[in-house]
């Protein structure tokens, strides 16, 4: 080998080493250049994640704070309904015996003066039944009505017995008699029916001695109590 040939391949030689630890910082570079675009990813998708909880977390509450006040709403609107409903009834309770002093006053006549025919006589009743029967009409008008559980089941919450009646034709605990004429208010009882109550019948829902046991037992034995 020559001296110029000898020289050419050392000079290369020096030029490859020369660029060798340029192309290393370039294959760093690209390497750290993806590290870096990966945990910007990592980084945003965390992001996303908290922002996505937290999102999910406002939505629950918006949720329950909705359902407080759909609850409060309709407690609010039932308050208000049982105050209007109620509010008479202090005024109610005491205007009952007007109730029952018209009652008293129409059984008080002795059947003997009706069938007399007196007009005047007559007269009289048909006023104070009149009258009767429009005061009623307008305690129903505010929420106050007259029970009637004469024939139907004994109820305790708006019954008080007085008394015990024999009777074998109706099953036993049916009210037979209304001693005093109760009232009650919405689903309130103002004041409880006393009545007579039976005993010695057949026990309630059973059926009865009869040619078709297809038959219902009574019919008064599906009152319960009073409306």
């Amino acid at each position: 080998m020559s001296d110029i040939d000898k020289t050419n391949t050392e000079n290369e030689i020096e030029a490859g080493a020369t660029e060798a630890p340029g192309n290393e910082q370039a294959t760093g570079g690209k390497a750290s250049g993806w590290g870096s675009q990966e945990a910007a990813g990592a980084a945003d998708a965390e992001r996303i994640a908290a922002l996505e909880a937290e999102n999910a977390d406002i939505k629950d509450r918006m949720l329950r704070i909705a359902a407080e006040m759909e609850n409060l709403r309709r407690r609010t609107a039932r308050e208000l309904h049982d105050s209007r409903q109620y509010a008479v009834a202090s005024f109610a309770r005491d205007m009952l015996q007007v109730a029952d002093n018209l009652r008293r006053a129409i059984e008080s006549i002795p059947a003997e003066a009706r069938d007399a025919g007196n007009a005047g006589l007559d007269s009289l009743v048909e006023g104070v039944e009149m009258t009767e029967r429009g005061f009623l009409a307008t305690m129903e008008k505010h929420g106050v009505r007259k029970l009637e559980p004469e024939g139907q089941r004994f109820d305790p919450n708006f019954h008080q017995a007085m008394f015990e009646v024999p009777n074998t034709e109706v099953p036993n605990g049916t009210v037979v008699q209304v001693v005093q004429a109760g009232y009650a208010i919405g689903e309130r009882v103002l004041r409880p029916a006393m009545v007579g109550v039976s005993k010695g019948g057949p026990k309630p829902g059973a059926e009865p001695k009869a040619e078709s046991p297809a038959e219902p037992a009574n019919s008064n034995d599906t009152g319960n109590g009073a409306a």
